[in-house]
């Protein structure tokens, strides 16, 4: 019986660390790619997931990187914008008049949504407008949040919103 104990809480200390020592792997993988390569890596991670995240770092050299962007669809995406959303895309930060796509390339999906970003909507990110480029919809972010104005598919502005006592910290279930 308790040689079952030991290894349970083994297996289980093992599960916890795993997530933990992919993000370090995914780090050290980002750190040996060229600085041109890890600028864009940069351009199209919010818009990846993570198994695509995962195949494109594992990719021998920068033409199979290349490649596997322009494979997934990704690259096509990214040329598809108008050329001020892919210098904002580029420079990290929205502008109101932003398409919601190039949004999605700065600041990534939202952790909820309300309406439809086709007439008017409200989308909710973790995190504050001046992390959002580089920290995502990261748990670690929900003491604030950022709320993201948008109608007939463009930024119209955000604001962002520290929780009072009242709030729970933007952990509702009830905005998906």
């Amino acid at each position: 019986m308790k040689m079952s104990q030991g290894w349970t809480r083994a297996a289980m200390l093992g599960l916890s660390l795993l997530p933990l020592l992919a993000g370090c792997v995914s780090d050290t993988a980002i750190r040996q790619l060229s600085l041109p390569e890890q600028s864009e890596f940069y351009v199209y991670r919010k818009i990846m997931t993570l198994g695509q995240e995962r195949a494109y770092l594992a990719k021998a050299n920068a033409t199979e990187r290349a490649a596997y962007l322009r494979e997934q669809g990704l690259t096509q995406r990214f040329q598809a914008l108008d050329p001020q959303d892919r210098d904002a895309v580029l420079s990290g930060w929205p502008y109101p008049g932003m398409s919601l796509e190039a949004l999605r390339f700065v600041w990534g999906e939202p952790y909820a949504t309300d309406g439809d970003a086709r007439r008017s909507a409200h989308w909710h990110y973790l995190g504050s407008s001046f992390a959002r480029g580089n920290t995502g919809n990261a748990p670690g972010n929900a003491g604030n949040r950022v709320d993201v104005y948008l109608v007939a598919g463009k930024v119209v502005g955000w604001v962002d919103v520290a929780p009072s006592n009242d709030e729970d910290n933007g952990d509702s279930g009830s905005r998906r």
